[in-house]
């Protein structure tokens, strides 16, 4: 029979820290989706109990905060070539990235607000460059909200079939279903449906963005 081993010949855990848990739940949500992403899973994959981990993380809605301000360190900061209108759309394009990568987390966004120095850094460096572009601050401090949303309900509504490589034909029941529309009852719908549903992808999110700059320049609060 084996004898036990003893606890002393065990080799000792890494002590369990707030960034190790995200790690941990970072790796599970890369290889097997957000669903997995809970405490007893992450436990597990520490060698740990799950109530250790509330001693960092506070609960499910600061787990995902925490996952999606350490996602949010991989948004590119500006480059510094070009104006400040491309600048800003090519912070908001990286944060697209990411977000189309995930779009589970995409659609946590909607909820969710992170305080971390990643999401701090994104929204310093967005209210830097609105400032340079010569919108009001007053201005510039609500319309960060409908730049990240934007690009937040661009991410949900199309990052699963973009994950999947269906390359947008999340589109196509809606297409089917506008090229059968009575003409009748819905004249501008159908006269129009090429028009709503052309465009490719970055052609139309940096019109999206745009509009939206366009706005923020020529709107008071």
């Amino acid at each position: 029979m084996k004898s036990p081993r003893s606890r002393r010949e065990r080799p000792s855990k890494p002590a369990l820290t707030r960034a190790g848990i995200i790690d941990a739940a970072l790796v599970i949500l890369a290889e097997e989706g957000l669903g997995k992403v809970t405490m007893r899973r992450i436990a597990a994959a520490l060698d740990t109990g799950p109530a250790s981990l509330y001693v960092y993380v506070r609960d499910t809605a600061d787990l995902h905060a925490q996952i999606l301000d350490a996602l949010l360190g991989r948004v590119d900061p500006p480059s510094g070539q070009g104006s400040w209108r491309d600048r800003i759309h090519e912070v908001l394009g990286s944060y697209a990235v990411v977000l189309f990568t995930y779009p589970e987390i995409a659609r946590i966004t909607m909820t969710t607000h992170p305080t971390g120095e990643h999401y701090f850094a994104l929204i310093e460096s967005l209210l830097e460059l609105l400032s340079e572009g010569g919108v009001r601050d007053e201005v510039a401090a609500w319309g960060i909200d409908l730049l990240l949303a934007s690009v937040t309900a661009s991410a949900v509504e199309h990052g699963d079939a973009v994950a999947k490589g269906e390359n947008g034909n999340s589109l196509a029941p809606l297409a089917d279903a506008i090229a059968v529309a009575p003409q009748n009852s819905y004249p501008r719908i159908v006269g129009l449906g090429g028009e709503m549903l052309s465009g490719t992808g970055p052609e139309r999110f940096r019109w999206g963005v745009d509009v939206l700059l366009n706005g923020l320049l020529h709107t008071t609060r």
